[in-house]
């Protein structure tokens, strides 16, 4: 890996954790790791260019129909490719299928940019993560032997003790914080082959003592009735939080800050 590469592009290929929930801007925008990851390469590198097609709810099959040939086109230097998690959430999955389409976008995607990045995603503590941890982790594998195959780079996010700490989630159990898409910024810099800001981002948070049994009572209730409720809805009828709408941000366009 070269150290401080410069690289001139980049377009971020996914779902709603490459899209930037649940780190919600003033103006009701999201965020994100990859914007915050843009904003550095567009620090370093005149006339940086920034893609980001990713839209929330996206399962690997959009994934590939939809923003893959886009991505491919756009000859960007670095592509990022986070997807198939929400598949392996489905209380049906056919695993080889998410596999076959993986390897796909990838056999796209690899030729198509200077270094293509595939990421390991972080998981949350509890019991939603135990019930579906061997499709991730067979989705995992498969990620890590795609990368060995096709000289991509992989960050391990799911090994991150920082990343698995509920404190890092919102409020919905499904979305990073701000300070997680944060440290997950930092986590593809540094492996991308630039010097660190925070060596220490998957590092564990300083414990603190757990909420009490009615604090969690009510976080629970809140939950099912704000986010778990509306979700069974959605599969149950065939929807998704994407349906409608359109990539972050379609065009690959010199990066403006916008602050």
């Amino acid at each position: 890996m070269q150290t401080n590469p410069t690289y001139s592009s980049l377009v971020a290929v996914g779902d709603s954790f490459t899209e930037g929930m649940s780190d919600l801007m003033p103006d009701g925008t999201y965020r994100g790791w990859a914007d915050l990851l843009a904003a550095r390469m567009a620090a370093r590198t005149p006339g940086f260019r920034y893609a980001n097609l990713a839209v929330r709810g996206k399962l690997i099959q959009q994934i590939v129909d939809e923003q893959v040939d886009v991505a491919a086109a756009m000859g960007a230097d670095v592509i990022t490719l986070v997807g198939g998690l929400n598949d392996t959430l489905r209380p049906k999955c056919d695993m080889g299928r998410v596999r076959a389409l993986l390897e796909e976008a990838v056999e796209k995607l690899a030729p198509a940019c200077r270094q293509l990045v595939l990421m390991r995603s972080p998981g949350r503590q509890g019991p939603v993560l135990e019930r579906f941890r061997p499709r991730m982790e067979e989705l995992f594998a498969c990620v890590d032997e795609l990368a060995a195959w096709h000289g991509a780079i992989v960050v391990d996010l799911y090994g991150a003790p920082s990343l698995s700490d509920p404190r890092m989630w919102d409020v919905d159990r499904l979305h990073l914080t701000a300070e997680g898409h944060r440290r997950i910024a930092e986590a593809v810099w540094q492996t991308l082959g630039h010097d660190p800001e925070d060596a220490d981002w998957h590092t564990p948070l300083p414990a603190t003592l757990p909420p009490g049994w009615v604090m969690r009572r009510v976080a629970d209730a809140r939950f099912a009735r704000q986010h778990l409720l509306p979700w069974i809805g959605r599969r149950l009828t065939g929807r998704s939080s994407g349906d409608g709408l359109p990539p972050k941000r379609p065009e690959l366009l010199p990066y403006e800050d916008p602050a």
